[in-house]
């Protein structure tokens, strides 16, 4: 699903998805972007922070992470850092400032899916952490019976620390290895994540600051 107010741009992100093979779903308004949502079911959501009604993209975001981990990747014109901030402090997935390319939005949009789609193989199948249990193959998370929800690219983030046990690994390393594209912007989203997984997985989850080089899983 594309929220999006600009038909110009609209209308372009919409020709390079579907030449991507992708079915999009388009809403130019909040109202009309959660009746998409609810009616479609969509498997990712590109949304515009700034839109024409009462409900922004922040709103939206918050909304649909109250009942789903769809994918999200948030669209905006603004390039403060508090807005990325507070957009994955709600759980959203990737970050795209205006203006962009339509091609690295295409490719954003695969590497979000392709964190999206759950497990792969791996050596390792189910990791212990305390009371934390992560089962791989399910692509679960839980703790006693409580399912602990993580977007997409939490669970990427998770998983690629869980490759790299025990090694220090810098904010590109994880920027490169876990995004799995050329990142253009702030490394310290990478510390949004890291600070969101901590405070969904507890003081179990023993994921290191290495002052001056970046973080290591112990």
């Amino acid at each position: 699903m594309l929220v999006e107010d600009d038909p110009n741009i609209a209308d372009l992100v919409d020709l390079y998805l579907r030449n991507d093979g992708c079915d999009v779903y388009q809403a130019a308004t909040g109202t009309r972007a959660l009746e998409v949502f609810n009616r479609r079911k969509p498997d990712l959501v590109i949304l515009d922070i700034g839109l024409p009604d009462d409900l922004d993209g922040f709103e939206i975001c918050r909304s649909i992470r109250e009942t789903s981990d769809t994918p999200i990747i948030m669209l905006t014109a603004r390039n403060d850092e508090i807005d990325r901030v507070v957009g994955f402090e709600l759980g959203t997935d990737d970050y795209v400032t205006k203006p962009f390319s339509p091609r690295e939005l295409v490719g954003r949009v695969r590497a979000v899916l392709r964190r999206s789609k759950g497990p792969r193989e791996q050596s390792i199948q189910v990791v212990e952490f305390g009371e934390i249990h992560v089962d791989i193959n399910r692509a679960e998370v839980t703790t006693g019976n409580e399912t602990i929800a993580l977007t997409a690219q939490e669970w990427a983030l998770l998983i690629y620390f869980l490759d790299n046990q025990g090694q220090v690994m810098s904010r590109r390393q994880i920027l490169n290895g876990a995004w799995e594209v050329d990142w253009i912007g702030d490394e310290r989203t990478v510390d949004v994540h890291v600070r969101q997984l901590r405070k969904k997985l507890g003081s179990s989850f023993e994921l290191k600051t290495v002052r001056g080089m970046g973080y290591r899983l112990n």
